[in-house]
């Protein structure tokens, strides 16, 4: 797993002071999605790690100005924080996954030691779910009646399919 952040932005609110928002890059057996994440939410993440794995520093949670400069230091950081916890541990914990937004086995023993932020989460949200890869429409093997022509698609992938060794070199 890699993880990446890119990127922030201030985000201003009517309901109270703006804050920023840190969007996290997560590159996972060749598939990318990202996670927008405040620094009081890396901060509660990092308080729950440090109860059942080793972590590293986290960035200061008080910064004195808004500007860029400490902005990209504090991104900076928590990238350098992400990557440390990762290189770290060998399984990473349930709480670090749910963080991410990645999917996990439940069966990984630290995954269950350190809880989730969600802890009414049910065991059936967790597995896996698989789709089907090939999707025919109608039974490939009855071909209509209403045209003289065969389908040629069809054939050919079923004469591929089931037999192999009959094709031209």
């Amino acid at each position: 797993m890699e993880v990446y952040i890119p990127s922030f932005r201030y985000e201003e609110s009517d309901l109270e002071r703006g804050y920023t928002v840190f969007k996290i890059e997560v590159l996972m057996n060749g598939r990318k999605h990202f996670v927008e994440k405040r620094y009081s939410e890396f901060h509660a993440l990092h308080k729950k790690l440090k109860k059942c794995i080793k972590t590293p520093e986290i960035p200061s949670k008080h910064v004195r100005n808004w500007v860029p400069k400490v902005l990209e230091q504090r991104r900076q950081g928590l990238e350098t924080y992400l990557q440390a916890v990762i290189l770290e541990n060998e399984e990473l914990p349930k709480l670090f996954l749910d963080f991410l937004n990645v999917r996990h086995l439940p069966s990984l023993p630290k995954a269950e030691s350190c809880g989730s932020f969600d802890e009414t989460e049910s065991e059936e949200s967790s597995k896996l779910s698989h789709q089907p890869v090939l999707l025919f429409l109608r039974d490939p093997y009855v071909l209509s009646a209403a045209s003289d022509f065969p389908n040629v698609v069809i054939e050919g992938v079923l004469h591929g399919v089931f037999y192999p060794h009959l094709q031209p070199r």
